[in-house]
């Protein structure tokens, strides 16, 4: 697995959220008094996780004390159980207090989006289908390079990253144009050919216009299991078929032994819970 990429971006991402929480001091360590006192810190895991971000982690804590010895157990991907220790780090105290809820919200945020991804994939994977699990731009704003990177720890994969990643013409784009034929194309005719141009459709309807048109790609938008598989069984393999809009934990098998190629589950970013994570200190 690929680490977490630490740009320009994130570095001052960071940079914010130190400041945020530590801008004007730590009015508890300073008032008990830690100064220097040495001691060892650790990690741990409160429930079964798929860990991600622990390099982040490591990297507000080099940012708030580059003293601090970081002792990484585990890796992005890994799962990790109950009570598993993920991090150990020796050195002063206070600052490892200082940054402790910094480093947790980043691990937390992402280790949960990596570990529901996986349970996602994992019910795709159990019914044999073909289908590929991706994720969608609904993420965190700021966060979007993190949110992505912790769906493909889960096991999943990426959409579009932003709006110039590729051409998807949605309900609004086809109102404008006035047409599902009339707007494919127009991208076909204008889109660079390095990008696929994709289009949602709600209807069998829509669908052969898509297919009249030459869409590279067909998003079956909220349409219902039965009519899903029609439509991949009308496409027969002319096009890449996404299935998107209302994709739940309890749907998803369901629209995975459709047949369709992607199946996009904005959850994954915008509804994933953080997971329980713990630091733990102790004097040396």
């Amino acid at each position: 697995m690929p680490r977490c990429p630490i740009t320009p971006h994130i570095e001052a991402l960071v940079d914010l959220a130190i400041e945020e929480d530590l801008g004007r001091g730590d009015a508890t360590t300073a008032a008990v008094s830690l100064g220097a006192v040495p001691g060892k810190g650790r990690i741990l895991a409160k429930e079964p996780v798929v860990v991600c971000g622990l390099d982040l982690a490591m990297y507000v804590f080099g940012r708030v004390s580059p003293g601090l010895m970081l002792s990484p157990l585990v890796a992005d991907g890994d799962e990790a159980p109950a009570g598993a220790e993920l991090l150990v780090m020796t050195g002063p105290l206070a600052p490892m207090l200082e940054a402790e809820r910094t480093a947790l919200n980043f691990l937390q945020r992402m280790s949960g989006v990596a570990t529901l991804t996986r349970r996602m994939t994992r019910l795709i994977e159990e019914t044999g289908a073909k289908a590929r699990l991706v994720d969608t731009r609904k993420t965190l704003p700021g966060w979007r390079l993190l949110d992505k990177h912790a769906v493909r720890c889960g096991g999943g994969g990426n959409h579009r990253f932003d709006l110039a990643s590729g051409v998807l013409i949605k309900d609004n784009h086809i109102a404008a144009a006035g047409s599902v034929w009339e707007a494919v194309t127009r991208a076909r005719r204008l889109a660079p050919h390095t990008l696929r141009v994709e289009v949602e459709v709600t209807s069998l309807a829509e669908l052969e216009e898509a297919l009249h048109a030459k869409a590279e790609v067909i998003l079956l938008d909220n349409m219902d299991t039965g009519t899903m598989a029609t439509a991949v069984g009308l496409v027969a393999g002319r096009a890449l078929v996404e299935a998107s809009g209302g994709v739940t934990e309890e749907t998803l098998a369901a629209i995975a032994r459709t047949g369709v190629d992607l199946i996009s589950m904005g959850t994954l970013t915008h509804s994933a819970r953080a997971v329980d994570l713990s630091m733990y200190v102790q004097r040396a």
